[in-house]
This record gives C-alpha cells, sequence and structure tokens, in this order.
C-alpha cells in the first residue's frame, strides 16, 4: 500500500468518524488544533486503524503524532515492517 493509498483511507475515515469535510483534510492538518479532534477522538482513530490494517498500533507510535501526514507516516511504517 502506497502513502498516498493510506492518506486516501485515513481522509475518509476521519471524514466519516468526525463528520469533517473531507476538502479539510489534508496532509499537513494538525489533528487536534485544525481538524478539533480530542484524545477520546484519538483513540477511536486508533481503534479504527488497528482494524483496517490487521496490525497492533503501540501507543508510543502515535505519541508523536500531530498531523495527517504524521498517521500516514505511522501506518506506512507499521504496515511495511516485518
Amino acid at each position: 500500500m502506497t502513502k498516498e493509498e493510506i492518506l486516501q483511507q485515513i481522509q475518509e475515515m476521519l471524514a466519516s468518524l468526525f463528520e469533517l469535510d473531507p476538502e479539510d483534510i489534508k496532509p499537513e492538518s494538525k489533528l487536534f488544533e485544525e481538524l478539533e479532534l480530542d484524545s477520546i477522538d484519538a483513540v477511536d482513530l486508533v481503534v479504527k486503524l488497528q482494524k483496517t490494517i490487521g496490525k497492533k498500533i503501540m501507543p508510543e507510535d502515535f505519541k508523536t503524532v500531530r498531523t495527517v501526514q504524521d498517521v500516514v507516516d505511522v501506518v506506512y511504517k507499521l504496515i511495511n515492517s516485518k
């Protein structure tokens, strides 16, 4: 799966989970400041991502996540790790 495909999936996921306008979800969008997600939303996103990619996401993987691109990078790394 490419980073572009992951981005598209995450954009769709954010739009449907949190009723966001897909146009507002860009790689540089800040999850908490611009998209107004809170810590519970972040947990919901991680749970949904785990189901989608079929891998466990550790809390430390998401510790530095601030933007949509950060999420893409973490998911990409997880998918491509052994």
